[in-house]
């Protein structure tokens, strides 16, 4: 069984800074990409970041040069350093894991007011 858990979300004033944390645990082995996926109101699930074993990463446009994702591939352990945020990355952001399944976590909320 394979767990998956967020945790650094909360209520932060637009131009804040906020940090998500997320660790897999279980029977996992060989991750190849780890990422973190977020779900506004009203809207689909949307990449946010990514991070493959080799270190190359891919951003959502919105989150370039304010957003960046780091791992530490011993601990199965991502995670997303957002600054300047804004309104609009407020949402669930979850941790997503690929290593030949596709594991999710439940989601951490990030609430960004104006």
């Amino acid at each position: 069984q394979v767990h998956v858990v967020e945790s650094g979300g909360g209520l932060v004033q637009a131009g804040g800074s906020l940090r998500l944390s997320c660790a897999a645990s279980g029977n996992i082995f060989g991750i190849n990409v780890m990422g973190w996926y977020r779900q506004a109101p009203g809207k689909q699930r949307e990449l946010v970041a990514r991070i493959f074993k080799s270190g190359g990463t891919n951003y959502a446009d919105s989150v370039k040069d304010r957003f960046t994702i780091s791992s530490d591939n011993a601990k199965n352990a991502v995670s997303l350093q957002m600054n300047s945020l804004k309104p609009e990355d407020t949402g669930i952001y979850y941790c997503n894991v690929i290593s030949g399944m596709n594991y999710w976590g439940k989601g951490t909320l990030v609430t960004v007011s104006s």
